[in-house]
This record gives structure tokens, C-alpha cells and sequence, in this order.
């Protein structure tokens, strides 16, 4: 905080909290004034921007400075101006109204800045302009201007008041699961507050590992990466998280990344009962990434109140590697991988070969190697499946002999057996993925999947409700779940799994595949010609058998009589 002359300058971590403060302060000046004879009351104007700033001896420098200053300039007498680049924060995670100023002019600077005046009650939020800001990649931060006589101690009062604000709890009774028995917590994907895409990789990697520490812990129940990276850029609550995935807390923050430098700002949210536990800024340098890591995760699990043991301690913070670029590497290799495309799995292939040559012995990049080996499988990227498979084998069966131990490297073997149809090792392996690490989703999920595609459904059918319990928004989890409700007479309740993920999904093929297979199965076929009119909609001259003869199924009798419907619902006309 900076005070000079007649105004008071502040830096906080997150543009919500900015907003927060701003309205507090006034909301009590104006209630301070009611008490007063009208010629000794004050009005003040504050300015609120994200922006670019030049950090030197404990003041703060820059555009972003000044731009906050000129937004005082245009707030009325009690009220709060924000830029657009502030207003993009706070649109959807604050109950107020907002209302367009209009491009405005401002001293010193040379392109007009958007406005938006902060109404102080809930409204209709006004028109938003379009497009976005590029800042260049040094720390932004939010600046509140307040022009305020000696009022140094009045703005320290209600930044104290607002450390913890409170926010929107959420209710049992919309949860989409029961709240397990134990603390819950969902890790949301880190904001790329650095404006530059090829920084997602780096924010997306810092949620991830958390989130792979925290679920080390049989104490606590971690939503798994890939249903907290489905609200990735979608500004959504806390409240909304906690409902849709079922748990207690959440933790988010973002990131700035400029050179070898780090900020990272965090936060745990009780969405329950609606108040913030805790929130903290790290200013490091890139090579403590390790050691931030660390200090979050032990913080999340303080604030929790789980004991770690001392023998929990190592394994709960082992990263796998000390070399800090095969880390970095990998982080990259697993933004490629979850792109879904053939071009973005070449990319990271290679990134995470990049990985082994700068560290032979870390695991991961093995493991995720052999991962995307098969993914080239499934999207047709491969000249020669069979050296695919031969590579993908190679990748697993490595990872397992480094550390015999590690509950993915033995689920990433049983996924390259199963797609070699060798499903009695593949349930052997997943079965050693489990008892290795009984709450990771992948290994929950390596053996759900051998089984179910062994025509063994009922045992496979409370591993997929557990997976979908972790991993709600995975498409695999279902996929499997609801083939597996097809398998055992529950249409119902596999015609409910798929109609849900289609409200997300509406133009995903094996869905809508498998949705065929279930009518069919359930003997009404007008609904399955409708859905395999669907799959041609989606995917023109899209084989249904061919499917069914590419899938790794067990072979046999029950093989057979899957071709044969898959045959008779492409005869529908």
C-alpha cells in the first residue's frame, strides 16, 4: 500500500478482493456520513484497474498506476470505476450490476480505456464490449485508487475487515453426489494471469500437481484433473463447483510468469458454509516451483486438519525428477495431450522424449508416453498399429521396471495389454494399479475398463461409479458406465449416463455409438435408428461394425452378438 498527497494507492492479489474492499469502504463512509450534518460529510471516488505495474523500493510504477488513477477521475462521488480488463474478472463472480461508460479519454494515456461503473446493489449487468487485452508478460497487478484526506488508517481498517469475504454457500440438497464422509476438495485449473498461451501449460501443471499430492492422502477425497479442467476459462463459482462435483472446499488461483520469475496467488474456499479459509501471494523464482508446491499443498492440508505421518511425508511431496526442465517438459507434453488431435500428440510425444534424455530415470514421462501411443491408436494417427503398440508396450513396461511401485505405470500397462487383447494380464496389471494406490482415478479406472471389456460388467460396474464419483466429466468413465449398464439390462440407467454427457457433449461419436448399442439391446429401434442417424450426422459414413471390430473386446460369443446388432442397426431405415 502507497499513500501520497491526498489519495491512497493498493495492490491486491486478485481483482475480486479489489472490488470487495471498494465496496466495503464506501458502503461504511456512507454509512458513516448518515450519522453526520450534511456540511461535514466526505464522498471519495475509487479506481480500480488490472494492469501492468514497475514494482521499485516498495512503490509501484506504470500504466497500470495510472490508468487507476484516471478511473477515479470518472467514478461519481461515492462510487467505484473499473477498466475493462478488471470488469472481465468480476462480471460473473460478484452479485452486482455493472454499467457500460463508453470508451473514455484519459491524460497520459494514448488509446481510449473501457469503463464500467460499479452499481452498489444487483442489477442487469450493461452491454459488454467485445475482444480482449494483450499484456505483456510482466506481473499485472489490481491497483485501487482512493482519493482520501489522512485516510490511511480508515483503508487499512476495511482491507483488514475484507481479508476473509464472504461468498455464495452452497446447498447440500443441489449437490449432484452425497458429500463423502471425509474433507472434499476440488483443485480448479490456476488462472493464466500472464496473457500468453504458451503459459497455460505452466498454470495447468501447477493445479495438476497439487492435486496428484493431495490425493496421496487416504484422508481426504480429490476431484481428479480431468472434471476440474472442464470449467478451465469458464469463470465459474466456487458454489457451482462444490454442487456439480459434490465437495466441501475449493481451491483456486492464478498465476503470472515473467522470465525465471513467479507469482502465485491462492485461495481455499469453504463453499459450504461460505467463507474464504485462506489465501496467500508467492513471489518466487521458477527454480522453486518444487518448494511452492510443497508449501500450498501442506497449507491446503493444515487448513483441513489431516495428519501426515512421517513415513507419508516423502511420498505425498516425491515429484519424480529434480531436473527442473524434464519437469518442465512433461507440464508442456500433458497441455499437447489434452488437446485430443493428432498434431498436438505428436508435440507431445516429443516433448515428453525430451523429458527421458534430461532424465533418464523420471517415470512420468514414460508413463505418459506410453499413454500417448495409444492415443495415436484411437485417432487413427498410426501407419503401423502394430508398432504403436510395440512402442506403447515398450514406454509402460519401462516405467514399471524404474518403480515397480507406481500405481500409474502398472495402469498404463494394463491400457497398452488391453488394446493388445491380452485382457486376463491387463486385468492383472490394473488390479496391481489398485491395491498399489486405492484412491487414484487411473488406476480405479485401468481396471474398470479391462474388466468391462472382458464381459465381466457386474465387477466392472462399482469401479466405473467410484471413477465417476472422482471424475465426473471424463469422458472414458462414461463411456464405460454406461456400456457396462447395456452389458447388464440397466438401460435405464445407461440412457440417463448418456443423455447427461450428451447435454455436455452433444457432438461426441462413441457416445452416441454406444447410445445405438443400448436401444438396440433394449429392443427399441426407432430410438436407435434415431441416434445412428446422429453418428452419421456427426461422422458421414461412419461404420457402426467397424467400430465394434476395432474395440478391444474379449472375443468370443458375446463379441459376436455385438457385431450382429451393430449390423442390424445399420440395415434401420
Amino acid at each position: 500500500m502507497d499513500s501520497t498527497g491526498d489519495n491512497i494507492l493498493a495492490e491486491f492479489v486478485s481483482v475480486v478482493d479489489a472490488v470487495q474492499c471498494a465496496l466495503a469502504v464506501q458502503k461504511e463512509i456512507q454509512s458513516r456520513n448518515a450519522e453526520l450534518p450534511e456540511t461535514r460529510r466526505m464522498l471519495f471516488r475509487i479506481g480500480i484497474n488490472l494492469g501492468d505495474v514497475i514494482e521499485e523500493e516498495g512503490r509501484i510504477y506504470g500504466d497500470g498506476v495510472n490508468i487507476a488513477a484516471r478511473l477515479e477521475s470518472l467514478a461519481e462521488p461515492g462510487g467505484i470505476c473499473v477498466s475493462k480488463t478488471a470488469f472481465e474478472q468480476i462480471e460473473t463472480k460478484l452479485p452486482l450490476g455493472y454499467e457500460y461508460l463508453g470508451e473514455q479519454s484519459v491524460k497520459n494515456i494514448a488509446k481510449p480505456v473501457p469503463a464500467y461503473k460499479v452499481l452498489m446493489e444487483p442489477r442487469v449487468t450493461g452491454a459488454r464490449l467485445k475482444g480482449g487485452v494483450r499484456r505483456r508478460p510482466v506481473f499485472a497487478a489490481v491497483l485501487g485508487i482512493l482519493v482520501l484526506a489522512a485516510g490511511a488508517a480508515v483503508f487499512w481498517h476495511f482491507a483488514r475487515l475484507t481479508a476473509s469475504p464472504p461468498v455464495e454457500k452452497a446447498s447440500r440438497q443441489r449437490m449432484a453426489f452425497p458429500l463423502p464422509d471425509k474433507p472434499s476438495i476440488a483443485v480448479m485449473p490456476f488462472v493464466n494471469m500472464t496473457g500468453e498461451q504458451n503459459q497455460d501449460f505452466f498454470c495447468d501443471g501447477l493445479s495438476e500437481g497439487l492435486i496428484t499430492a493431495l490425493s496421496k492422502l487416504p484422508e481426504l477425497f480429490v476431484i481428479a484433473r480431468d472434471s476440474t479442467l472442464f470449467y478451465k476459462g469458464k469463470g465459474v463459482k466456487a458454489t457451482q463447483v462444490s454442487e456439480e462435483l459434490g465437495v466441501q472446499y475449493v481451491l483456486d488461483g492464478s498465476v503470472q510468469r515473467a522470465g525465471d520469475l513467479v507469482r502465485v496467488t491462492a485461495q481455499l474456499i469453504d463453499a459450504l458454509n461460505g467463507h474464504q479459509l485462506w489465501s496467500e501471494r508467492y513471489d518466487r523464482t521458477i527454480k522453486d516451483i518444487f518448494v511452492l508446491q510443497d508449501e500450498i499443498t501442506m497449507k491446503v492440508v493444515t487448513e483441513l486438519r489431516v495428519k501426515i505421518s512421517g513415513d507419508e511425508t516423502g511420498r505425498i511431496f516425491a515429484k519424480g525428477t529434480n531436473n527442473l526442465q524434464a519437469y518442465l517438459k512433461v507440464l508442456e507434453g500433458n497441455w499437447y495431450q489434452n488437446q485430443g488431435n493428432k498434431e498436438a500428440n505428436m508435440v507431445a510425444k516429443r516433448l515428453y522424449s525430451e523429458a527421458i534424455e534430461l532424465d533418464p530415470n523420471y517415470v512420468e514421462p514414460y508413463v505418459l508416453l506410453a499413454a500417448s501411443y495409444m492415443i495415436d491408436l484411437w485417432l487413427g494417427a498410426s501407419e503401423s498399429p502394430k508398432e504403436t503398440l510395440s512402442n506403447g508396450m515398450k514406454m509402460a513396461q519401462k516405467a514399471v521396471t524404474l518403480d515397480n511401485s507406481n500405481a500409474n505405470a502398472h495402469a498404463a500397462l494394463s491400457y497398452v495389454l488391453l488394446m493388445m487383447r491380452q485382457h486376463d494380464k491387463a486385468i492383472e496389471a490394473g488390479e496391481r494399479a489398485l491395491k498399489l494406490d486405492p484412491n487414484n482415478p487411473g488406476a480405479i479406472f485401468s481396471l474398470a475398463i479391462a474388466l468391462n471389456c472382458s464381459w465381466r460388467p457386474e465387477e466392472a460396474l462399482p469401479l466405473l461409479r467410484q471413477s465417476m464419483r472422482l471424475n465426473p466429466f471424463f469422458i472414458g468413465t462414461n463411456h464405460m458406465l454406461g456400456s457396462a449398464c447395456s452389458q447388464t439390462g440397466r438401460y435405464e440407467e445407461g440412457i440417463a449416463v448418456f443423455k447427461k454427457w450428451l447435454k455436455i457433449a452433444p457432438n461426441d461419436l462413441i457416445t452416441n455409438v454406444l447410445l445405438v448399442t443400448l436401444y438396440m439391446r433394449a429392443g427399441r429401434e426407432d430410438e436407435a435408428k434415431a441416434a445412428a442417424a446422429e453418428v452419421q450426422r456427426i461422422h458421414p459414413g461412419f461404420s457402426l461394425v467397424n467400430y465394434v471390430e476395432r474395440a478391444p473386446m474379449k472375443e468370443g460369443p458375446k463379441r459376436d452378438q455385438w457385431i450382429d446388432l451393430m449390423r442390424r442397426a445399420e440395415e434401420l431405415k
